[in-house]
């Protein structure tokens, strides 16, 4: 048996959460629903007009991880925060659910900071992500100890990272080492924006290395470039083994050995969509590293990202267990 079912590396970030009408984000000119880059003087200026807000630790990777360890599962995560407040509270909160988290700390040096989300959430429970990278863009392969990636059954891999200078080093050494000792990859999309920017380096990385890739249906069509859902899970059924694709309220579809599954949404009242993505994968990658099926992996990733949207925040706040013996799934 392998120490770690899963290593998370990606952003790591504290969540600023705090809700906006449109009329707010008209007013700064921002694009809603998806993820924008910003500076630190547009963070600290965007954080001056939002109202009254909530920090909680974040980073799309992290909180699959933490999902995973809340679980019960054995997990690490790599991602870079600074000597600072909220770099303490990442790190806290991380190892409080259960996870190994041994990055080394950046120093304060006034140029950068901890990485920060500001999330602003609409009354349609629509998540809008203002992120400033801070030290997590400067993670480095260096940050990747290759005998930790060689004690992964499954290496997790976050999309956004590919907006970081160093991010095809780290990942590369990362998936040489797994991939060395018998593991296998998992490439989570993030973001359209992200996919636009970084089309080809996905496509390269997912074709090579990866053996299970998750992304929602925006993401989906974005990687592939199609006008519908379906053409784009035909495309990545070619190029990986299992695929793992949430579609909001229509749910989710998962393909794996040549079947197919079509997995229901949970019908939820939703008050903030931020990490339902993240949750998902978090189950899923939970499930199949302890022996369930693909199908039941769809079912559990469901139920945590309703789990995840009924709330403020990014890290469930029930017992998931509890959640899937409810629906009779465990």
């Amino acid at each position: 048996m392998k120490k770690y079912q899963v290593i998370g590396i990606g952003n790591a970030m504290v969540d600023v959460l705090s809700y906006a009408d449109d009329a707010m984000l008209a007013r700064h000119d921002i694009t809603k629903g998806v993820m924008q880059l910003i500076d630190m003087p547009r963070a600290v200026a965007l954080y001056s007009h939002i109202g009254s807000a909530q920090e909680v630790s974040g980073g799309s990777a992290a909180n699959s991880i933490a999902a995973i360890a809340h679980l019960g599962g054995r997990t690490a995560y790599v991602g870079k925060v600074c000597d600072d407040k909220l770099g303490a509270i990442f790190a806290h909160d991380l190892r409080a659910q259960g996870a190994v988290y041994e990055t080394k700390m950046a120093p304060m040096d006034g140029a950068q900071e901890t990485g920060r989300c500001i999330v602003l959430v609409t009354p349609d429970g629509e998540r809008t992500l203002n992120t400033y990278l801070g030290w997590s863009e400067f993670l480095t392969a260096d940050d990747i100890i290759t005998d930790d990636m060689a004690q992964a059954e499954w290496i997790y891999l976050e999309g956004y990272r590919f907006d970081g200078p160093e991010s095809h080093a780290a990942f590369s050494k990362a998936i040489a080492a797994c991939k060395g000792a018998s593991g296998k990859v998992s490439i989570t999309l993030s973001d359209p924006f992200c996919v636009e920017r970084h089309r080809a380096a996905f496509l390269a990385m997912i074709r090579a290395d990866a053996d299970l890739l998750f992304a929602n249906h925006a993401e989906m069509v974005s990687l592939y470039q199609t006008e519908t859902l379906e053409e784009a899970l035909a495309h990545a059924a070619q190029d990986v083994e299992i695929v793992a694709c949430t579609d909001g309220a229509n749910g989710a579809f998962v393909i794996a050995n040549g079947q197919r599954w079509h997995i229901d949404a949970i019908p939820t009242q939703i008050k903030d969509a931020t990490g339902a993505g993240d949750l998902f994968a978090g189950a899923f990658l939970w499930a199949i590293t302890n022996g369930h099926s693909y199908e039941t992996a769809g079912k559990m990733g469901c139920i945590a990202a309703a789990e995840v949207i009924s709330h403020i925040g990014a890290r469930p706040q029930q017992s998931l267990r509890d959640l899937f013996v409810t629906h009779r799934v465990l």
